[in-house]
């Protein structure tokens, strides 16, 4: 044996630390990863299958209002939209909040523009939607109702929630 062999082998004992029962678990279910972000949700979203009437129009909301934003000011507008349908306020659909006359300046005569559906933004927009719906994330504009782009001022007198790009959210 070296001699550093010997040492560790005369070396003291160290403390007994006592012994802690663990039982396996059986028949556990495998967690799904947590996604931390917005942008990872949209991504992990798949969306090449078939929408659903509400998903439809509340992706064309998102499409119409937002396209250009943030994928947070997307959600905060998907989330107002959502907010309506559940208030008691306004109609109790996504598509019955999307269509009410005179409340999104993109629907007209009753009916969407024709979208883009091979274009990124749809796409985008589709995954945000779902996101949304779904309930995966923290809406930047919580309980919004309304929301403005920041080039005008309306004048509402009601409780300002958030400002999130080119939007202002209100209560």
């Amino acid at each position: 044996m070296s001699a550093e062999t010997l040492k560790v082998d005369s070396a003291p004992a160290p403390a007994q630390v006592p012994a802690i029962a663990v039982e396996p678990v059986s028949n556990a279910v495998e967690a799904e990863p947590v996604l931390s972000s917005l942008r990872a949700l949209v991504a992990a979203e798949d969306i090449e299958a078939p929408l659903s009437a509400e998903e439809e129009c509340l992706a064309g909301a998102v499409y119409f209002e937002s396209r250009n934003e943030s994928l947070e000011g997307q959600h905060a507008v998907a989330d107002v939209v959502i907010n309506r349908a559940e208030s008691g306020r306004f109609p109790s659909s996504i598509c019955g909040v999307v269509y009410q006359p005179s409340q999104f300046s993109f629907v007209r005569g009753g009916r969407m523009p024709a979208i883009n559906r091979t274009s990124i933004d749809w796409r985008e927009a589709v995954a945000v939607a779902r996101v949304a719906m779904d309930d995966d994330w923290q809406s930047a504009a919580p309980k919004a109702l309304f929301f403005h782009a920041t080039r005008v001022s309306p004048g509402w007198r009601l409780k300002r929630v958030a400002t999130v790009g080119n939007h202002v959210f209100y209560r």
